[in-house]
């Protein structure tokens, strides 16, 4: 049922909600983070650094971890499924990690299935030395440039597209590593924030249109890339400055090159960085993410304002928002959903009727706040709807008179191929339902949503610049900034080692 989507709606009597799905996890339905990327050279400690860089961007994936050094001789590589903490808390796993050059990368997959091979740093010897490289985003074009590869005889050791450039690299007809790593960069599309090392350098790359972010620091004189300024703050290191989008940056024992191999065009950094997947406490693009989220919840205020008695955030996505909705409309800010930080992965329980008690070992309605209360609910996103929907009968089974839902982020109606793990259009509510219709889904007595506007006004523009967008904001407005060579093949991905496993 397509149709309007913005603005506010509100309704009589709540529909009654479907019976919950067995999967009571409150994150069970949210935009997938991305992935985090992190580089140091020349520091006598950079495994460790890079270890504490990588658990500071633990949100942007946590499925899998992996740091790659150099100790002068050798490469030494350590790649392991599960978090940050599992594996590279581990004095020993250090210890094997030797070498004043480091990079690391935490992972959440959104090409390539989560298996070991698929971890990375990705390493490959070339004619010139070793190369380990790593990688934020998604290449568009991977799949087609993956088969193009393997016709002239690559033979690929993961599903990740990420491996396309050590192959693009190691077939570059230059001499010097930059221009080959050059060379290959030319060759793809998408959006892209890459980090890797040689034995003699760190080097650093961002997509043309700098979709993905990329940073530089530095600590006791030492350069650093990082996805976050986050990475930087947990271990004490300045910031410098952000890599240009399609900049290219080496750091060598002689110092720091930058290569601009693109032709110069405005950058279209992606919004969804201020709205869901950089931590509160960075810093993307000069702007603080935390005040930018919020003035969204603010603009929301502005747009979609309700009679209510008290502002509840869904936590902890919601809380900036919700505290700029509050401090905007003037209606007390509560905690409303009380989370047990102590809680870990759902267990496995004996029967249907315990599981569908699990929603409560994690998040819990606070009575107190909610009993007999008109509440606003504010969240950052609505995907599939089952999560949303999951905490307004939360609200009502604690007694809310009223749930009135507000989203600081526009309708998400398209999917998204620059590594965020969205899911096909036909499962994103917004692209199956008009505003009434998904508030009857979720059972809430108003629903609105930031406007796109609304969006750009909080990122201190005054609106969005349909002929030149400021931003990638693909998911809201379908508009794609780069060609999506592989759409029409992705129903045909690459199965050359479906049938190895690896013991992990």
């Amino acid at each position: 049922m397509p149709g309007q989507t913005h603005g506010q709606v509100s309704g009589g009597d709540a529909v009654e909600p479907q019976k919950p799905e067995q999967d009571l996890d409150l994150y069970a339905d949210r935009l997938r983070e991305e992935c985090g990327v992190f580089g140091i050279f020349g520091h006598p400690d950079s495994a460790a650094i890079t270890a504490l860089g990588l658990h500071a961007l633990q949100h942007r994936g946590q499925e899998a971890a992996g740091i790659v050094s150099f100790d002068g001789k050798r490469f030494h590589s350590e790649r392991r499924l599960g978090l940050v903490g599992d594996t590279f808390s581990k004095r020993d796993v250090i210890d094997r990690l030797p070498g004043n050059v480091s990079i690391g990368h935490v992972r959440y997959s959104t090409t390539g299935e989560t298996i070991l091979r698929n971890v990375q740093p990705l390493f490959a010897e070339l004619d010139g030395g070793g190369f380990a490289v790593c990688h934020n985003g998604n290449l568009t074009n991977a799949l087609t440039m993956r088969r193009q590869l393997v016709r002239d005889g690559a033979m690929m050791q993961s599903t990740s597209d990420t491996e396309v450039i050590l192959h693009l690299v190691a077939r570059a007809k230059r001499n010097r590593f930059v221009d080959r790593f050059i060379e290959g960069l030319r060759q793809l599309e998408g959006a892209y924030a890459f980090v890797g090392m040689t034995n003699k350098k760190l080097v650093g790359a961002r997509d043309p249109l700098g979709i993905r972010p990329l940073v530089i620091g530095k600590l006791d004189g030492c350069p650093i890339l990082a996805s976050e300024t986050c990475a930087l703050d947990i271990i004490g290191a300045e910031y410098v400055r952000d890599v240009e989008p399609g900049e290219v940056v080496i750091f060598d024992d002689e110092g720091a090159q930058s290569h601009k191999p693109f032709p110069p065009q405005p950058a279209r950094p992606c919004i969804f960085e201020y709205i869901y997947f950089a931590r509160p406490d960075s810093i993307v693009g000069g702007r603080h993410v935390y005040n930018v989220r919020k003035a969204m919840g603010a603009e929301l205020a502005r747009e979609s304002l309700v009679a209510a008695d008290v502002v509840v955030p869904v936590p902890d996505s919601g809380v900036p928002a919700a505290l700029g909705f509050s401090q905007e409309s003037g209606i007390p800010y509560e905690l409303g959903i009380i989370r047990n930080h102590y809680v870990g992965r759902t267990f496995i329980q004996p029967t249907q009727a315990i599981r569908d008690q699990g929603v409560r070992m994690k998040h819990s309605a606070n009575r107190a706040v909610v009993s007999g209360k008109r509440i606003v609910l504010v969240d950052d996103s609505i995907v599939r709807g089952t999560t949303s929907r999951k905490i307004v009968q939360m609200m009502r089974d604690a007694g809310a008179k009223e749930v009135h839902f507000r989203i600081s982020s526009p309708p998400i109606k398209h999917p998204d191929y620059y590594g965020i793990d969205t899911p096909d259009a036909e499962k994103l509510l917004a692209a199956t339902h008009d505003l009434e219709s998904m508030r009857q889904f979720i059972g809430a007595d108003s629903l609105a949503f930031l406007s796109v506007d609304g969006i750009y006004r909080a990122m201190g523009l005054p609106g969005r610049d349909n002929a030149k967008p400021q931003f990638t904001d693909h998911c809201f407005t379908g508009d794609y900034p780069t060609p999506l060579t592989d759409l029409g093949q992705q129903d045909a991905g690459p199965r050359q080692l479906s049938l190895l496993a690896e013991a992990i």
